[in-house]
């Protein structure tokens, strides 16, 4: 089955409609796709290297222009963001005060960009610094992992495809990783 997705995700990165997929899974992202973006840039970047630049700055704006919307349910339906944070077990008070001090760190690590957006704009913090900081670190991600798809992108097709189950479980190792770190440090 793996085999089957990368080759499905392989054929749409190489089709014409790859740049519109990339848009759209990188606006969702920013707002309710659990999935990121860099799981379409790559196979994308990979079919034209050529493109790389272009497809980073796609998915730059897309992803922007989709943070921008889930800053706007947090901002504007609270209690749709109150609810939300909820479902994590933390207070909507001591939500906002740790975020009032710490806010604009949190766009910068890396949890999945939705949940900072909702919580951004739920905390109201400044709409400016939000795009500020999601410009710096977004752009900063993707321009990085096009351009070294660019320079360097056929070694890693060839080790991804021959060690697909590998990559896959470490990609998978290190998002349990991640999450469970953030859960102990909270």
């Amino acid at each position: 089955m793996l085999r089957k997705t990368y080759d499905w995700v392989m054929g749409l990165a190489a089709s014409p409609h790859a740049p519109i997929a990339l848009g759209v899974v990188a606006f969702c992202e920013g707002l309710f796709f659990p999935i990121p973006p860099d799981v379409l840039l790559m196979p994308v970047v990979l079919a034209d290297r050529q493109r790389a630049m272009r497809y980073a700055l796609l998915t730059i704006v897309c992803s922007i222009a989709g943070g921008s919307c889930g800053y706007a349910v947090g901002f504007f339906l609270q209690p749709l963001g109150q609810w939300l944070l909820s479902l994590t077990g933390a207070s909507y008070e001591a939500f906002h005060a740790w975020y009032a001090q710490w806010g604009a760190l949190l766009i910068a690590v890396p949890i999945p960009y939705k949940i900072t957006a909702i919580a951004s704009g739920l905390a109201k913090l400044n709409f400016g610094l939000f795009i500020g900081v999601s410009v710096l670190v977004r752009g900063l991600r993707f321009s990085m992992e096009a351009l070294l798809l660019k320079i360097y992108g056929e070694p890693i097709r060839t080790f991804v495809e021959r060690r697909l189950a590998l990559v896959a479980s470490a990609a998978a190792v290190l998002i349990v990783g991640l999450v469970m770190a953030l859960k102990f440090a909270h």
